[in-house]
């Protein structure tokens, strides 16, 4: 009878381990459900242009600082808020780490404050254009491992910032190779006093950088005149523009105008406009398609 509970007893301590094993094992799994995340650094520029120090926010690839080759090098995507915003809404107000992990970019949102990423008229220390085209992007290429060329940089935004980024697709085509605008304000050159009036929060900051109407900056940033009025040669060199608007957007027909010119003067384009409002929701969604669209033309 002893024997028998000595028996009896060895098997429950058995099967009591095999089940603690079991357990261990299960948990040393990685879970389905667990997200990777890309890493976020911010930084500030001492920017002379600005003649103050400029936050922006880096978002690095998963593997950046655990490569065992410390020489590999990664296109870079710059992405530009909206108006009202700041430089970490990206990372804040979408799902932007998560859905960077799958991919090898480092990515840099710029403060841009509500600057319309231009160099204002009227207030001499917001150059806005100037300091990320002269200062940040030569502080990216300086500081972080990149591909410091037009083939692997990349600019998008939204709203203010889809205006942006055309506009420096536009001006500065020899610095990128793609440009992406989501609910783009294309329109800010060239909207009038009284169109401004019926545009809310929008008219002092667009009066304080772009002034009156028939202003000198109004037509440098134009960008319907900067389109109409340049030649064959040079839209042949532009970098292929990415638009897209939600068809219940306040700017769609804006989009809609300028996405018409774009075909008429021939600009490499493709435009989408889909089910969406001006909000987080579709900008959310958008730039995982601008993510992807990217592999194409920096990778």
């Amino acid at each position: 009878m002893c024997a028998e509970n000595n028996k009896l007893t060895t098997k429950i301590i058995w099967l009591v381990v095999a089940f603690c094993l079991s357990i261990s094992a299960h948990a040393q799994q990685p879970d389905a459900k667990v997200k990777l995340s890309a890493n976020v650094e911010n930084h500030k520029l001492n920017s002379r242009l600005m003649a103050r120090e400029m936050p922006y926010r880096v978002v690095l690839p998963i593997d950046y600082k655990t490569a065992a080759d410390k020489k590999t090098v990664y296109p870079v995507v710059y992405l530009l808020h909206g108006l009202t915003g700041h430089f970490g809404n990206w990372t804040e107000k979408t799902k932007l780490t998560e859905y960077a992990a799958k991919y090898n970019y480092i990515i840099v949102t710029p403060e841009g404050n509500n600057g319309w990423y231009a160099d204002s008229g009227s207030l001499p220390n917001d150059k806005y254009e100037s300091y990320i085209i002269q200062e940040l992007i030569p502080e990216i290429d300086k500081n972080f491992r990149t591909r410091a060329d037009r083939n692997h940089r990349s600019v998008a935004g939204l709203s203010m910032g889809g205006y942006g980024s055309v506009k420096f697709g536009l001006k500065h085509p020899t610095m990128f190779t793609l440009v992406g605008s989501f609910s783009g304000a294309h329109g800010a050159g060239l909207w009038s006093e009284k169109e401004i009036g019926t545009k809310g929060a929008i008219a002092k900051s667009l009066i304080d950088v772009f002034g009156a109407a028939d202003s000198e900056t109004r037509k440098q940033n134009d960008i319907f005149k900067i389109v109409r009025e340049m030649p064959v040669e040079k839209i042949a060199a532009l970098p292929f523009i990415y638009l897209d608007c939600g068809t219940e957007d306040f700017l769609f027909q804006n989009n809609r105008d300028f996405v018409n010119l774009l075909v008429d003067k021939k600009v490499r384009h493709e435009f989408r406009q889909l089910p969406g409002a001006h909000d987080w929701k579709f900008w959310d969604a958008q730039i995982q398609e601008f993510l992807e669209l990217s592999e194409k033309f920096i990778k």
